[in-house]
């Protein structure tokens, strides 16, 4: 069977509250920068002056040499001395609240809706876990095109036949996020993946 394409007619007949106007496009800008500092590790981290592990032993004596005062081998401007001005350790993470996560996500659902990018198909398994037949079945719904596949789970050959390719992704339905809905050039939702997702919008 084809994939059948949805419209914000069907999404509102699923009980999701969609999103026809300007608002919500702050949070799904919000929610993105979120993810993205999030996954920064931020562990750049330089040693000053006092942490280097340097004896403190001046390089030359305090008179007589003709030259500056030194006053130990850890300042910035020796060899193995600290960093000044350098990166430190820190944590980058933002949060979301919970409304603006929801408002976001169903603006990002409503815009694909809107541009017809979103389809829906009764089933998608891949019984003999091989590669060649999980293209074929990708081949059916979109082709020359990234596919995000959305479904309440799938079973463990779908999911090894699916895990070398790089311009589709399975994920779940609990587990689908706006950065997700936002990167594929088309969405694919399996049997029920509405429903669910209905429920996880509006909190059930």
């Amino acid at each position: 069977m084809a994939a059948k394409t949805l419209t914000l007619e069907d999404a509102k007949s699923a009980n999701i509250a969609v999103i026809e106007d300007g608002r919500g496009t702050q949070a799904v800008h919000d929610m993105i920068v979120a993810m993205q500092a999030n996954r920064r590790t931020g562990s750049a981290h330089t040693k000053t002056r006092s942490e280097v592990a340097a004896t403190g032993k001046k390089g030359w004596k305090q008179k007589g040499t003709g030259r500056a005062r030194s006053g130990g081998n850890a300042p910035p401007h020796w060899e193995g001395g600290g960093v000044a001005f350098g990166p430190r350790a820190r944590d980058y993470s933002k949060k979301v609240n919970r409304t603006t996560k929801r408002l976001a996500f169903v603006k990002a659902l409503s815009e694909r809706l809107k541009d017809g990018d979103v389809l829906h198909q009764a089933t998608f398994e891949v019984k003999d876990g091989k590669t060649k037949s999980f293209v074929g079945q990708v081949s059916k719904v979109v082709t020359d095109a990234s596919l995000l596949v959305v479904s309440q789970g799938f079973d463990e050959m779908t999911k090894r036949a699916g895990r070398n390719i790089q311009d589709t992704l399975l994920m779940s339905t609990a587990e689908v996020n706006v950065e997700h809905l936002l990167k594929y050039d088309k969405i694919l939702l399996v049997g029920d993946a509405m429903a669910e997702l209905a429920g996880r919008v509006n909190g059930k």
